[in-house]
């Protein structure tokens, strides 16, 4: 009669720990990310380069360790530009900010009426690392700085 008690707790303890991981798979996949700078650096005639701020908010109860990330910078649903983020960590219920490179080959006079941000960041946990993918619509304005520097 032990034995059967150890191994009900052992499935149950199995159990509730998947159900946790999930719940938290979940929250990490809602993290929220939002640009905070940027910033022109150089301008030639293939394009333009900038320095970039994005802001992560997590909102799991993981951390959350997240290599080199590349995103891609959309129009009107065509690729204008590419970028990368340096490795950063994502603290439990908390933001952090991360700092990266973009390259657009955007001309100045080009219109962008729907821009979109989308990239997919691996995160690397105790015992196994998720791809979460992000997408974020910057404000008009927002794309106007982000893009053109007007």
């Amino acid at each position: 009669m032990k034995s059967s008690k150890k191994g009900g707790l052992i499935v149950l303890f199995v159990l509730a720990m998947s159900i946790f991981g999930y719940s938290q798979y979940a929250s990490a996949s809602q993290i929220e990310v939002n640009i905070t700078q940027s910033e022109l650096l150089s301008e030639t005639d293939s394009g333009s380069n900038y320095n970039v701020e994005l802001q992560f908010q997590n909102p799991s109860l993981l951390i959350l360790t997240a290599g080199e990330t590349e995103f891609f910078v959309l129009s009107n649903d065509e690729m204008i530009g590419k970028g990368e983020l340096e490795p950063f960590t994502l603290q439990p219920l908390s933001s952090s900010y991360v700092g990266g490179t973009f390259h657009t080959d955007i001309e100045e006079n080009d219109e962008s009426k729907s821009v979109k941000i989308t990239g997919v960041t691996k995160y690397d946990m105790i015992l196994t690392s998720i791809d979460v993918p992000f997408v974020y619509y910057p404000t008009e304005e927002q794309a106007r700085e982000f893009i053109h520097q007007e």
